[in-house]
């Protein structure tokens, strides 16, 4: 049996499995979505005033009191400052960091998952194209059975090829806008966390680890 007779053969095993794969990859995605979207809500923290009560508690030196505050936040926004804070004592840069670190792990947990979402997104329509052609072929195949005739086999053999392909669209289209969405969600969230280490780093360079001039005797005193 050569290689045409093979995909012949697989052809005709029909493009219902491609459908079920589609169905079962949507809910996989609904699922993932679904998570992330629940996971994003309960990290999230009004940044705005967090970075208000940041600010002002610096500015009166309460690292106690912003160490504090921070911790009680869920956000990661508040991890990637608290980070810094953490690391105050080992100086400004070594805060920078490691809030650029815990920015990177903030960026890694938010995304768990959405890699698969953006491949279903990117994919599914060829995967409904592959039930389209394997639909095509059963249609062909159907027809010279029939002795060139219209049947209504025939005609369900064509619908069955258009249908994968709509669900392959169908599938791919929410999936998309879904994984768009979260990466923009996530991009704003670790562009609020950066700004938020920002404060801190401005305070640790400018005031705590600030360094006084060396006084340094003049010829002849």
């Amino acid at each position: 049996m050569d290689i045409q007779e093979r995909l012949t053969a697989f052809a005709m095993l029909g493009a219902s499995w491609v459908m079920w794969l589609l169905v079962a990859l949507s809910v996989v995605v609904l699922a993932i979505v679904l998570e992330r979207a629940y996971y994003l809500f309960v990290s999230r923290d009004d940044i705005a005033g967090l970075k208000r009560d940041l600010i002002d508690r610096l500015r009166i030196g309460d690292t106690l009191g912003t160490e504090k505050r921070l911790a009680e936040s869920k956000s990661w926004e508040a991890r990637i400052a608290l980070a810094g804070l953490n690391a105050a004592e080992d100086g400004a840069a070594s805060a920078e960091e490691q809030m650029t670190g815990e920015a990177g792990l903030a960026k890694l947990a938010m995304e768990r998952n959405l890699a698969f979402i953006g491949t279903v997104g990117n994919n599914a329509p060829f995967v409904g194209l592959l039930g389209t052609v394997i639909g095509i072929i059963q249609a062909f195949h159907e027809l010279d059975t029939s002795g060139g005739q219209v049947s209504a086999g025939l005609m369900g053999r064509v619908g069955e090829a258009l249908v994968a392909t709509a669900i392959g669209l169908l599938v791919a289209l929410p999936a998309v806008a879904a994984f768009n969405y979260f990466t923009r969600v996530i991009r704003a969230r670790v562009a609020r966390g950066n700004a938020l280490g920002a404060s801190v780093l401005a305070y640790l360079k400018s005031t705590r680890f600030s360094t006084s001039p060396v006084d340094v005797p003049l010829a002849g005193e």
